[in-house]
């Protein structure tokens, strides 16, 4: 291990004593109490030294082999060192990409924050590259996503569309001018390989195997269509539902942005849950949908470039916090914004017990089986408590020693 202190978190004293890393909430923390020697130790944590040497240096400092160890593994349990070598094979071949790391650097930083394990970031990363993603729809959203997804280092993103470029399809790290008349799926994919940080790694099948093409990470349904944004049809989504694929759906309509749900089949609400549980709500829904979709298609509807570029941000965002093996807010709810007020709210896609998809059932199963751990007994509530404001102790008093998340 070559433990390098996570150098997206800026450091800072808060006293002689003690250290904060990072600015913000969501990541800072601090250390302490720190003497004089260890804090000059921290300067060796740059990822050059690996511990048999770290351990020679820190005795010349006056930091014993013991706590230069303890120090460096309470450093990464709290999540703020990095293995400047570690993340495993896949990490070592992209390590050797020098240009592609230098221009993923500031993703790679980003990933370092939401990963605890040291190499982990890298890691992360490198298996990025092996994941197939398919953008549905080639618009100012879609268009724009793709090419996201893409230069965050995806190693296969496919966008699929009909009809070509017209004029209101350009956009800004989407569809260029100069494609005008040419395919939208064509351009959008000429759009993908120049985001691409380089060239994906080829999926390699046996000679004679019958193996075909691996299947697709994410599907993101982002149809030019506004009423396909607004009323997603399930049926459209059900081979999707089938081979048990996950898609996120996302899009603008009327000045309204949208993205999610992101649909885990079998375990979150889906379209049809969707359609359910507005019909439920409003008899007059399934009427009305009936009549948008019959009704002739607009050519031009309200996207402005600053609210498609919004969702599809977020869009995108979600999409790769789901990749990496995270929970996206939007598994299970839609994200909504809707100018001018443009403020974000969130409302909840519940799986409907009258869907075929399964999600209500097994949301039953697991609540039966959580009811039935408990025996009866009252289930106890876990106070999570954020460090006060106030300054609980008096001057020259003891602080404890330990690493724990910083209230700023």
């Amino acid at each position: 291990m070559h433990p390098v202190v996570k150098p997206a978190l800026r450091r800072g004293w808060r006293d002689l004593n003690t250290v904060q890393f990072g600015m913000t909430p969501a990541h800072a923390l601090t250390l302490g109490p720190v003497d004089t020697a260890t804090g000059s130790f921290l300067e060796l944590l740059d990822g050059t030294r690996g511990l048999p040497l770290l351990r020679e240096e820190g005795s010349r400092m006056d930091v014993p082999a013991c706590q230069v160890d303890a120090l460096v593994g309470r450093l990464a349990r709290a999540g703020l060192v990095d293995d400047a070598r570690g993340g495993g094979p896949d990490a070592d071949a992209l390590r050797e990409k020098t240009d592609v790391i230098e221009r993923l650097r500031p993703d790679l930083a980003t990933l370092s924050l939401t990963t605890q394990e040291p190499g982990g970031a890298l890691a992360r990363l490198a298996a990025r590259r092996a994941l197939r993603v398919q953008v549905r729809g080639a618009g100012r959203v879609g268009a724009l996503l793709a090419s996201v997804l893409s230069g965050a280092g995806v190693g296969e993103v496919d966008v699929r569309d009909v009809g070509r470029v017209e004029p209101w399809d350009v956009a800004p790290g989407g569809l260029p001018a100069e494609s005008l008349g040419t395919r939208r799926d064509t351009a959008a994919r000429a759009a993908v390989r120049r985001a691409a940080p380089d060239r994906p790694p080829r999926h390699v099948h046996s000679p004679g195997s019958g193996a075909g093409e691996p299947g697709f990470s994410l599907v993101i349904l982002a149809p030019r269509d506004d009423v396909a944004v607004h009323a997603p049809d399930p049926f459209t989504a059900e081979p999707l539902m089938a081979a048990g694929t996950p898609h996120l759906y996302a899009g603008v309509v009327e000045g309204t942005g949208v993205v999610g749900p992101l649909v885990l089949p079998g375990e979150s609400g889906c379209a049809r849950c969707l359609h359910e549980d507005r019909t439920d709500r409003d008899p007059a829904w399934p009427r009305l949908v009936a009549q948008w979709r019959s009704g002739r298609a607009r050519r031009v509807g309200a996207c402005d470039v600053t609210l498609a570029t919004a969702v599809a941000g977020l869009a995108a965002a979600h999409a790769l916090t789901f990749l990496d093996g995270e929970s996206p807010s939007g598994a299970g709810a839609r994200w909504e914004v809707s100018v001018p007020g443009l403020n974000w709210r969130a409302r909840p896609v519940r799986p409907h017990p009258g869907c075929g998809c399964g999600a209500a059932r097994r949301a039953a199963e697991r609540a039966e089986r959580e009811d039935s751990s408990t025996d009866g007994e009252p289930r106890a509530t876990m106070a999570v408590q954020r460090p006060s404001t106030k300054r609980g102790r008096e001057p020259g008093a003891a602080r404890p020693t330990g690493t724990w998340r910083a209230h700023v």
